[in-house]
């Protein structure tokens, strides 16, 4: 793509009462170029409450390599009031095996544990994604992912991926009648 077809993609960025679908594809196309330009456009579509335009984004910020990609995905990763758009950032982060990827996904995972917020998808991702990652520094919140029922056999998995799996080391609420890591009775 040449630097003319580049400008003009860029000004749908920018014009006013450009509508989204032309925003985000314009954000694509400049992503698949590698024009940084793309990035703002992108970073806001990555916490986007449609998943398939937040995937989308995720997509093309991982083509586009802009530095400053890892660093907006744990920004939303973690950001408690956008739990339910956390999927895609937290996908990303794996993927980009970033330096924030690994404490962003703990952050998270730690926080929504102590919430008792497992119903949303963000958790079994945030667990996922930790194994897939394979650093040690994870083992302590999958353990206490582990604890809880729904979450157990991905968590243990996780476990055995980054080597630090242990059979006889039960989770903080694997001994009936002991509470969870945030004190509250385990979730079922």
């Amino acid at each position: 793509m040449d630097s003319a077809a580049r400008d003009e993609l860029a000004g749908v960025l920018t014009a006013p009462g450009q509508p989204l679908d032309a925003r985000q594809a314009a954000a694509v196309a400049l992503a698949a170029a590698g024009d940084r330009r793309a990035f703002e456009t992108l970073a806001l579509l990555l916490n986007y409450r449609e998943p398939a335009r937040a995937e989308s984004a995720a997509s093309a910020l991982a083509q586009l390599g802009d530095p400053r990609t890892a660093r907006a995905a744990a920004a939303l990763a973690t950001n408690p009031l956008r739990v339910a758009y956390a999927v895609p950032p937290i996908r990303l982060l794996v993927r980009l095996r970033a330096p924030e990827s690994v404490p962003a996904l703990i952050e998270t995972l730690d926080r929504l544990l102590a919430e008792r917020t497992l119903a949303w998808e963000a958790v079994p991702a945030c667990v996922q994604g930790l194994g897939e990652l394979g650093d040690p520094r994870a083992a302590p919140v999958l353990r206490a992912a582990r604890a809880h029922p729904r979450l157990r056999e991905a968590a243990t998995a996780a476990l055995e991926r980054i080597g630090c799996y242990e059979p006889d080391a039960p989770g903080p609420s694997d001994a009936p009648g002991s509470s969870s890591p945030s004190g509250d009775v385990p979730l079922t």
